[in-house]
């Protein structure tokens, strides 16, 4: 995932966000397309719909992440992005541990992410908008997994979502008349769908056939951990006291969530 967030920087340095997201789910559509080869039952209309909103939804997302960057600092909007996880792991708690689990993953992600209050109200309105339909792909995923045969059905939501927001290609155009290769960016397009898009949401898929939305939510507090260990061992960014203090809230958050299931 972390490897595809490196392209899509790149790629920002020519491309509109709403075009880099197009390109995220275009790639992804295209890889899953010919690896999984979902057979002809997958595009009925009675799998399709469900599998079709899951991959606007997922669109959706991203289409609005990208274009919050544009007018807020990173920590900002992920920080914002995530509350639409907690949402959902808050309509799921049940019990003093479940409350207090969510509260540690909420403080640890907000210590990890570096927040900065800063930016322009379309930008919170896009963060907010990135954070519902965050929470919408977890209650669909969920949906879509349960039924058996979440990675064809991903394979097909992200067709049609490619398809329904081709429009947003034409934001490609200029940075073709720039001078960018097409081919090139073609090829980012594609490891950008593979690394940030079609291995991590199919993964997803598998995690939530075994676990409920609730915990899924709050597992996702494990993203910023992940980025900060990638970048301790990778990059050699020493995490500050913040930022260490923050990886023990979401560790003490799984290990809350952890214990419980064992009783």
């Amino acid at each position: 995932m972390y490897l595809g967030a490196a392209i899509a920087i790149e790629l920002f340095d020519t491309v509109s966000p709403a075009g880099v997201a197009w390109l995220r789910i275009a790639g992804a559509a295209v890889v899953l397309a010919v690896v999984v080869r979902p057979c002809r039952d997958a595009w009925r209309w009675g799998r399709l719909r469900l599998a079709g909103l899951f991959g606007l939804m997922t669109a959706a997302m991203n289409i609005a992440f990208y274009l919050a960057l544009d007018h807020l600092p990173l920590g900002t909007t992920v920080a914002l992005e995530f509350l639409g996880p907690i949402a959902v792991a808050a309509a799921g708690s049940r019990t003093r541990r479940d409350v207090a689990a969510l509260l540690s993953a909420v403080i640890g992600v907000v210590l990890i992410v570096d927040v900065h209050w800063a930016g322009s109200v379309l930008g919170v309105v896009l963060a907010l908008t990135a954070a519902a339909c965050w929470a919408g792909y977890i209650l669909l995923g969920r949906r879509v997994a349960v039924r058996g045969a979440g990675i064809e059905d991903l394979t097909t939501g992200f067709v049609v979502a490619a398809i329904l927001t081709s429009p947003l290609a034409l934001t490609i155009g200029p940075a073709v008349d720039a001078g960018e290769s097409i081919w090139w960016l073609l090829l980012l397009a594609l490891g950008l769908g593979v690394l940030s898009t079609a291995v991590p949401y199919a993964l997803d898929q598998v995690i939530l056939r075994s676990v409920g939305p609730a915990r899924f939510a709050l597992l996702l507090a494990l993203l910023p951990v992940t980025a900060a260990v990638v970048g301790f061992i990778a990059l050699r960014q020493i995490p500050a006291i913040t930022e260490l203090l923050g990886i023990v809230a979401v560790a003490g958050a799984i290990l809350l969530q952890a214990s419980r299931r064992s009783h």
